[in-house]
């Protein structure tokens, strides 16, 4: 296996799988959990993953691990989700998935801005910031996070729907 790490040879032998199913591989990572190992693959996409994709991801991925062997003989747990809202943004596409959500950006220069993403591409990002737009470039920026937010009562009927595919009924 040379140099690389478990992680980096489950990456390499697990994107191109993930990509096969029209997702991104974001992470994989291995635990041990008692005599068991835990296998996390987080996956994302542009308009969410659905609870099908992560089925199909799942199955894809198995069966690359059957065949490959870098699990080796041993039990594990195989376990497909989409990236929480924790995730640091520091890809373009991390930005892009986080459109209309609220972030703090952090500056390289130091201090943060907080804003809604109201649109992202390759070179920056552009954040309602108190009612201006603001473009910011990826270059100046360290990381972004999506911040939770607290919404009345009455708003939260459809927050089921948020991450559904075309995700505008409402």
């Amino acid at each position: 296996m040379g140099s690389a790490s478990p992680r980096d040879h489950l990456m390499k032998l697990l994107e191109p799988v993930v990509g096969a199913e029209g997702l991104d591989l974001e992470d994989v990572t291995v635990t041990q959990a008692g005599r068991r190992r835990l296998l996390r693959v987080i996956v994302d996409r542009d308009g969410g993953v659905s609870l099908d994709d992560v089925a199909e991801v799942s199955q894809a991925v198995s069966a690359a691990l059957d065949q490959d062997d870098s699990m080796g003989q041993a039990a594990y747990t195989l376990e497909v989700s989409s990236p929480g809202v924790d995730r640091p943004l520091t890809e373009p596409r991390h930005w892009r998935r986080a459109a209309k959500r609220l972030v703090k950006a952090e500056l390289r220069e130091g201090g943060a801005v907080e804003g809604r993403v109201l649109s992202a591409d390759e070179t920056g990002v552009e954040l309602d910031v108190a009612g201006q737009a603001r473009r910011l470039d990826y270059k100046d920026l360290t990381r972004g996070r999506v911040q939770v937010e607290f919404r009345r009562i009455d708003e939260i009927d459809d927050v089921e729907d948020v991450d559904d595919a075309d995700g505008d009924e409402g």
